[in-house]
């Protein structure tokens, strides 16, 4: 694979000002007063936060009810965690289509339709009487539902550039972690008064809201003179050229294999927690809640420390190392290693693995989207779709050997931990780019924010 050179992705990093001002975009000839250009910032950062909580929400409210999904529909554990594997597989898949789409029609059209279509799918997933159906119709609900994720990365894109396009990232991860902090929460408490199909009443209404919020508010991002022309031919010779960019396929690499070892988690833990260790499906709520403000925090001191003070590519090496030495504590614990552990010592490793990502997932999402200015939807269509698929394989593998015993999830963890830091040392080669940019007469710090 050929490497366009640091230049693409390194001088963006100097200019920590947004590229396309989203307020002045609606202003006409006149500039905003400054309170009201703040409050438009702020307006944007929700909308789009609240699209980017869309797989959260789908996922994580669901999670407490999915032992409760296989005594009600008589199916084994192995085939209701493929109502997550669909769910995920269908995101993965849709953003193909949507993000090529947005570079070509814009933002807006395809956003909405795709949330309308996600409203209808999941109050299917209210009326399902079989596991069968419940997995069409998760499929269909993830397929929708990659509307809100892809444009909102390329929404990102279109309105800001380098140190900017990285704290506006975290910015994101504080609204979306919300998400996956009071999901799970809000799961047990309507299996406290409801049944699981509660849960899919609750996401469908959240869906319509979410909807009427973005036609209401969100403004289109992409002037007609920056969208591409083609059909599916250009879609395709685009993303082609994106992967020949070694540095921006090592980036999207290790995203999607740490979304993997994340998934695994979300995947296994409700069994390994409530099954496994007996907990309650509020106890284990209270867990993936306390483990989903661990990566809030770390992905805020991430944006609002680092940025700007330590390279991207640093601050990516310590995430990856500290998630690597995460399941490896795993998999000795679940082994037996250290004898007969209780639940604690293994909350405590599952902490560190999924707090770990607040430094992971949004440097790597603008190391690689620094390279794409030129096809910001097709490279978030990529990222999405690699780390998805990624995370809709992990899905099933942790739960292969049963539902008694943790071996899998952490033996995937390890894995797919290895593979990201292999894929970071071989493709990102951070330290070639410096010397790279040295050479070139840039400034040696181009790499350092």
């Amino acid at each position: 694979m050929s490497d366009p050179g640091p230049a693409t992705a390194e001088s963006h990093q100097s200019s920590p000002r947004p590229r396309v001002p989203a307020a002045s975009d609606r202003s006409g000839p006149g500039r905003p007063a400054p309170a009201a250009a703040r409050r438009t910032s702020l307006l944007v950062t929700l909308v789009l936060g609240g699209l980017t909580a869309v797989p959260p929400l789908s996922m994580d409210m669901y999670l407490p009810a999915l032992p409760a999904v296989t005594r009600s529909l008589h199916s084994p554990a192995a085939t209701v965690q493929l109502t997550l594997t669909a769910c995920l597989a269908g995101m993965a898949l849709g953003q193909m289509v949507v993000g090529p789409m947005s570079d070509k029609w814009g933002r807006r059209r395809p956003l909405l339709i795709g949330m309308t279509v996600y409203v209808l799918a999941t109050a299917l997933c209210v009326i399902a009487g079989n596991a069968e159906f419940l997995i069409g119709a998760r499929l269909v609900q993830g397929l929708a539902g990659a509307a809100g994720i892809v444009i909102a990365r390329a929404v990102v894109r279109d309105m800001y550039d380098g140190v900017a396009m990285a704290r506006f990232f975290s910015t994101l991860m504080l609204i979306s972690g919300v998400a996956p902090v009071v999901a799970p929460l809000i799961g047990g408490q309507i299996l406290r008064i409801t049944d699981w199909r509660g849960v899919f009443v609750v996401l469908t209404v959240i869906g319509v809201a979410l909807t009427l919020v973005v036609w209401r508010t969100l403004h289109e991002t992409l002037p007609p003179e920056r969208r591409h022309a083609g059909g599916l031919g250009a879609a395709l010779r685009t993303m082609r050229g994106l992967l020949a960019d070694r540095v921006f396929t090592g980036y999207l690499l290790v995203a999607a294999f740490a979304f993997a070892a994340l998934f695994a988690y979300i995947s296994a833990s409700p069994f390994v927690v409530q099954d496994i260790y007996g907990a309650s499906a509020q106890t284990y709520s209270m867990l993936f809640g306390v483990n989903s403000v661990g990566l809030v925090l770390l992905g805020q001191i991430n944006g609002k420390v680092l940025v700007g003070r330590v390279s991207l590519d640093k601050v990516l090496a310590v995430g990856l190392a500290l998630i690597t030495l995460a399941a490896a504590a795993l998999l000795l614990m679940s082994t037996g290693v250290f004898g007969p552990v209780g639940l604690a010592p293994m909350a405590t490793g599952l902490f560190v693995l999924m707090a770990s990502m607040g430094l992971v997932m949004p440097t790597t999402n603008t190391q690689a989207l620094l390279r794409t200015s030129h096809a910001a939807g097709s490279a978030s269509a990529l990222l999405g779709t690699s780390t998805f698929l990624m995370g809709a394989v992990a899905s099933p593998l942790v739960g292969i050997a049963g539902e008694r015993t943790a071996v899998p999830m952490a033996v995937v963890q390890g894995s797919c931990a290895l593979l990201a830091l292999a894929c970071f040392l071989g493709l990102c080669r951070p330290w070639q780019r410096r010397e790279e940019s040295t050479e070139d007469g840039t400034t040696g710090g181009g790499n350092r924010l």
